[in-house]
């Protein structure tokens, strides 16, 4: 007698992967332009755009180019550019006065980008380390960054960006309090539109070399900065850093690096579903970037792949590199 064959098992997962169209029905997770935030590096001088070469196809744009970036950013949908500014010796002096200059580059770069493309959203970085010369982001005394000092200072510079013009201020800092100081601050000064995005969970990582590169921050750290960014093997100490930052009234949170940490952007999008981003940062980049220059990954296929996994992670928006060019792509 024959043994009876058992029947293929009903459930064939492959039914739904078997065309374009029926994998695109099936897709969990979207990638949208409007996920997008653009980092862009600021320097000096005009019609100056300088490579960065640690970050291939990634340049340093003297304001005048910034705003002919925001214009091409706004053309392909991109919601918002975040700014960074190139600062030389002459800008880094011990109490960071340039932080809060309103004239400085970012102050100047908002104010161009406002005036070119009003509907771009600027986003600005708060933090003392491209204006310090020890290259950290708050005051060094003693050989130790002190706290309520450097938050003294951060809400100076804050409100001088909200005077600029920018949109989203983006405390990248790290010190304690700064967030609930930053929002009565601007409160009082009537800017209380003015968006929180607080880099609350910001790790002490390997992966911001290029980027210290772009800022011209390399030769200034003196140190590390492990003793205010969280230690990588932390996980409940970044949902409580989260958690103190939306109390204090952060209107978004950031998770930062994104890809060695989209456990955290999962855990903090389920524990507190607020707005929640992460920031695929230099070094993130650069390994994508510099291994499709040499031929050994597909290139457009490794950023489409890295960029869907914040979305898969819960995140809302990613501030990425790419952003012109998954941009271009989503088109």
């Amino acid at each position: 007698m024959q043994p009876i064959q058992a029947p293929f098992p009903a459930s064939r997962p492959r039914r739904m992967r078997r065309t374009p169209g029926l994998r695109a029905m099936a897709q969990e997770n979207t990638l949208s332009v409007g996920d997008l935030i653009w980092p862009v590096f600021v320097r000096g001088g005009e019609n100056v755009t300088e490579p960065v070469a640690s970050m291939p196809g990634v340049n340093r744009l003297s304001v005048d180019r910034v705003a002919e970036a925001a214009r091409e950013a706004a053309d392909l949908g991109i919601p918002a550019i975040c700014l960074f500014p190139y600062s030389g010796p002459e800008a880094r002096t011990a109490d960071c006065a340039e932080a809060w200059n309103p004239d400085n580059l970012s102050n100047r770069a908002t104010r161009a980008i406002k005036a070119a493309v009003p509907e771009m959203m600027v986003m600005a970085d708060v933090a003392l380390d491209p204006y310090s010369d020890t290259g950290h982001d708050g005051f060094v005394r003693g050989g130790v960054i002190v706290n309520d000092e450097t938050v003294e200072a951060l809400v100076r510079q804050a409100l001088a960006q909200a005077e600029a013009g920018v949109d989203i201020i983006g405390p990248s800092d790290m010190m304690d309090g700064r967030i609930g100081a930053i929002r009565t601050a601007l409160e009082a000064a009537g800017h209380q539109d003015t968006i929180l995005l607080s880099y609350a969970a910001k790790f002490a990582s390997a992966f911001y070399g290029p980027f210290r590169d772009a800022v011209g921050a390399s030769g200034a750290l003196k140190g590390d900065k492990r003793s205010y960014q969280i230690d990588p093997a932390n996980s409940d100490e970044a949902m409580r850093m989260i958690a103190r930052d939306l109390a204090e009234g952060a209107d978004a949170v950031m998770v930062k690096p994104g890809m060695p940490y989209l456990d955290i952007c999962r855990r903090a999008k389920d524990t507190f579903a607020a707005p929640t981003y992460a920031y695929q940062v230099s070094g993130e980049y650069s390994m994508i970037a510099s291994a499709a220059q040499n031929g050994w990954i597909d290139g457009e296929r490794a950023m489409v792949e890295s960029l869907m996994a914040f979305k898969r992670a819960g995140c809302d928006g990613i501030l990425t590199y790419f952003a012109p060019a998954m941009a271009r792509l989503l088109r």
